[in-house]
């Protein structure tokens, strides 16, 4: 938490009658969060027992209340650029995000709705959902072997478009990525996102950032005509719902079935700003509520949900790929499982940067897990919560020393032990 404060010190300008100390604040913060709290007042608990006898500067919630209400949007986007150093520091000192030389590293885009209740909040509003809220985009960074961690967010009111802004957060999160993986190996980057995100700014984002997209497509009469014109005989059977393997044959029998074919996406557009890359199709059996028991219907009808694609994976594997874009939604549960459970202001910048910290805060907690082993890097923030950090501990002084005794036969000892010892290490150099 030093190389945090040190991070904040450096990259916020709060005026000085408000944000003194910034950086000691934002760790407070970040602490809070990640012990439990989700609303200024549950900031309380850093003064808790004996939490004062191994902790110093543990602020009043008021003044920490303060120090949020004080911040601009500069102030936020400067908390960003400090949030994403911390990330690049963590990873630093727990494997995060492993790479190869082989495999796709992936960038999901997703929002969700905050929600909140009352008309004094700032910038809240109807969306999509139908639920009054404010609006959360995020990007989240992941591979095939390690959770997801969050490396871009933005705070917008609660009816704005969901593709909004997304362009920036590309640029943003895919600049991020990079810091995180320096100069080890590195495979190739592939950003998902649902169909909301269909758009040329968000695609031409990543591939100006050297991404693949993998991105849902809207059922438009492009999309239609393409997916008419698939030939009968390419569509092969995938593992899907209620699938089974056969030996003989050594194939899935499967009622879902997927195919691909070349596709130019955003056609309407001038020349040089149309993408070439394939349509991937997945087809499921449209079934007849209204059919009596044994009626069968005079020929089969299918939907379909179709993605494009610019990644090199073959037709099978490209669509199993796509489907994992859904993980970002277990990070979005998480959150509001723990600091996103509530936006504690009703100024919209101090709930924008609350939402920066709660992100901080979310990844300090995965690269805990991370680093006290395998056991717990890919569980949930409430589960590592219980099992490293809201334990119980008797504080005892030894040779002008503090000593914290912990549970005898506790289960999970080796790993807060090794998660202590690489914690105690002294801090990387911070990155420029």
């Amino acid at each position: 938490m030093e190389r945090l404060r040190d991070l904040a010190d450096e990259w916020l300008s709060v005026p000085t009658d408000k944000g003194a100390n910034a950086g000691l604040k934002v760790a407070s913060l970040v602490a809070g969060m990640v012990a439990g709290a989700d609303s200024i007042d549950d900031m309380a608990l850093l003064r808790h027992g004996g939490m004062g006898r191994i902790f110093k500067a543990c602020y009043a919630p008021s003044t920490l209340g303060s120090f949020l209400r004080s911040f601009t949007f500069g102030h936020v986007r400067q908390l960003d650029a400090t949030a994403s150093r911390f990330l690049v520091n963590l990873a630093g000192r727990a494997p995060l995000i492993p790479t190869s030389a082989g495999g796709y590293t992936f960038v999901d885009v997703d929002d969700t709705i905050i929600e909140v209740h009352g008309y004094a909040k700032q910038g809240s509003g109807y969306g999509y959902s139908g639920v009054r809220g404010l609006n959360a985009l995020l990007a989240t960074v992941s591979t095939p072997d390690s959770a997801p961690v969050i490396v871009a967010q933005r705070l917008r009111k609660g009816s704005a478009g969901s593709p909004r802004g997304a362009k920036r957060l590309v640029a943003d999160a895919m600049a991020t990525v990079v810091r995180v993986r320096g100069a080890g190996p590195s495979g190739p980057v592939l950003v998902r996102a649902d169909s909301a995100f269909y758009g040329y700014s968000t695609v031409a984002a990543a591939a100006k950032a050297g991404a693949a997209v993998s991105v849902t497509v809207r059922m438009d009469p492009a999309v239609k005509k393409a997916i008419a014109g698939i030939a009968q005989d390419a569509w092969t059977p995938i593992k899907y719902t209620d699938a089974v393997y056969d030996e003989t044959s050594k194939r899935w029998i499967s009622s879902a079935e997927v195919a691909e074919t070349e596709f130019t996406a955003f056609s309407s557009r001038k020349q040089s700003e149309r993408v070439t890359g394939r349509l991937v199709v997945r087809r499921i059996p449209e079934l007849n509520p209204q059919a009596g028991a044994g009626q069968r219907t005079l020929f089969d009808t299918h939907r379909h949900h179709a993605f494009f694609t610019t990644g090199t994976m073959d037709t099978v594997a490209a669509d199993k790929t796509h489907r994992g874009h859904a993980v970002i939604e277990q990070v979005n549960a998480d959150l509001k499982d723990s600091a996103l459970a509530h936006l504690p202001s009703g100024v919209f910048t101090a709930n924008a940067a609350w939402l920066v910290l709660a992100v901080m805060a979310f990844n300090l907690t995965r690269a805990a897990a991370t680093a006290a082993g395998n056991a717990l890097a890919k569980a949930r923030t409430g589960t590592i919560r219980r099992k490293l950090i809201s334990v119980p501990a008797r504080i005892a002084s030894s040779a002008r020393k503090i000593r914290l005794h912990l549970p005898a036969g506790w289960p999970w000892e080796t790993a807060w032990t090794d998660l202590s010892a690489l914690a105690l290490k002294p801090p990387a150099k911070a990155p420029a």
